[in-house]
């Protein structure tokens, strides 16, 4: 399918959502297969997610709307609600554990954001599964084209948070085509959606728990935009690349060709990461390399003189910091995940609860990572591909070192089957019933997701 646009539109967004729109119901099998697995993944998260006291809140704060609807709230009531507030709080609890998929070039987590709002709208309206993972594909590829052409290293050292910014354009062109919209209401609804992008790294910062609601604000704000325009509210006809669109609003950086550039032959769907570790994705090198290391010579915490990491600006810049204050300073720390990779295990989500990131032992493994560094060969990549190296130097005098670039989990290093399963069962058993794995995974042959529904509404968190 040739490109719809060339560099020169008038509106590069009204080409963007001309495209989207014309993909309905002619969405490629192999889409649709990825689109289930990225399905399967983010409801893990989400019901893992649920039960974790940010996400009580946010699910507490949508069931108490009292909004009347058929979307389901993971973790909630066993009634539905709005799809807004199902959104809202599916997203929340998506995003709840760093968990979620992520879109490395365009530093986001898409499936925290496309997921909740398909699946809450499709509920709804009683879609089909295929209708459900169409959703996802167009989602997916509008937030990962507002990603990559706003120029998002800059946009995030800039402070702002890739997924809550663009993440409205994702739910919005994912409801756009559970509503059916054309290109024109389609148009709208990113339009609308450009004045809802919000969302700061300063929990980065000063800390707090506001990055856990980023995602399922952005749900929640895109299906809003959706919902406006198909009432008729309109939006800015050229909300993503014009004047003061978003590419060029929130950004040094804008490369606003890349909205429309290689449509239809580069798809945002095969350059999904699927995370491993609970913790941010750029930090994910450095955690796999210090696992090789400690693998490959038997490492004991006293064999460790000092430890020095090198690593994007990015990760140099935000995810310096001390692990052990709270959950988000340790899922962010790369001094910390780099000591618990060498004494505890990353891929274990309770690694990173407040029980054990008070361990003296990894506070003290913590405290010999002197340095974190800024590396050329990093930035060159990033975050198309990202890479770490960890060095550590040895009471011996001996120095180990291991490069990482790109990482186990992103489209370079993809996980297997097997892996890919363990997360799943690992994030769902005793949370909910065993057969909602095959429903997922059969989603395409649905004829209502009625099923799924009945399964999700008993979510009993853990």
């Amino acid at each position: 399918m040739p490109s719809a646009t060339s560099p020169n539109s008038p509106s590069l967004t009204g080409d963007l959502a001309r495209f989207l729109s014309g993909l309905a119901g002619g969405v490629d099998a192999r889409l649709l297969d990825l689109a289930t697995g990225r399905l399967t993944d983010t409801v893990a998260s989400m019901v893992f997610g649920a039960e974790q006291p940010w996400s009580r809140a946010v699910i507490e704060h949508a069931m108490a709307a009292g909004a009347v609807g058929r979307s389901t709230v993971i973790g909630g009531s066993d009634t539905g609600t709005s799809p807004v507030m199902a959104a809202l709080a599916n997203g929340a609890s998506a995003h709840a554990f760093e968990l979620d998929d992520v879109h490395e070039e365009a530093i986001s987590h898409p499936g925290a954001v496309v997921v909740p709002a398909a699946l809450a709208l499709a509920e709804e309206r009683s879609c089909t599964g295929r209708d459900l993972l169409e959703a996802i594909v167009i989602g997916y590829e509008a937030m990962g084209r507002a990603g990559i052409a706003v120029g998002p290293a800059a946009h995030m050292l800039a402070g702002f948070h890739p997924t809550s910014m663009s993440g409205v354009f994702g739910s919005a062109a994912a409801a756009g085509r559970l509503l059916n919209f054309d290109a024109v209401k389609l148009n709208h609804a990113l339009g609308i959606a450009s004045s809802f992008a919000s969302g700061t790294m300063e929990f980065a910062a000063s800390g707090g728990m506001a990055k856990r609601i980023h995602a399922g604000r952005a749900a929640e704000g895109g299906l809003t935009a959706a919902l406006l325009a198909d009432r008729g509210f309109e939006g800015a006809t050229d909300g993503l690349a014009g004047r003061y669109g978003f590419c060029r609003v929130f950004t040094d950086s804008p490369r606003v060709g890349l909205l429309t550039e290689d449509l239809g032959e580069r798809w945002m769907l095969d350059e999904i990461t699927v995370k491993p570790y609970a913790a941010c994705s750029d930090l994910h090198p450095m955690i796999q390399a210090a696992i090789e290391l400690r693998r490959k010579y038997d490492l004991e915490v006293g064999d460790i003189d000092r430890i020095e990491l090198d690593a994007p600006t990015k990760a140099a810049t935000q995810n310096d910091m001390d692990g052990t204050t709270s959950v988000m300073a340790a899922q962010y720390s790369a001094q910390f995940n780099v000591a618990a990779a060498l004494i505890a295990d990353p891929t274990d989500p309770a690694t990173y609860q407040p029980d054990r990131i008070s361990d003296p032992a990894i506070g003290a493994l913590q405290a010999r990572v002197v340095s974190i560094q800024a590396a050329e060969e990093f930035d060159s990549t990033y975050a198309w591909k990202m890479g770490g190296r960890v060095s550590i130097h040895l009471v011996d005098g001996r120095t180990l070192s291991q490069t990482v670039h790109g990482q186990r989990g992103s489209m370079h290093d993809p996980l297997d089957s097997r892996e890919l399963a363990a997360k799943f069962e690992g994030l769902t058993e005793g949370r909910c019933d065993s057969v909602l794995g095959g429903l997922l995974t059969s989603t395409i042959d649905a004829e209502t997701l009625d099923d799924l529904t009945r399964v999700l509404r008993r979510v009993s968190p853990a």
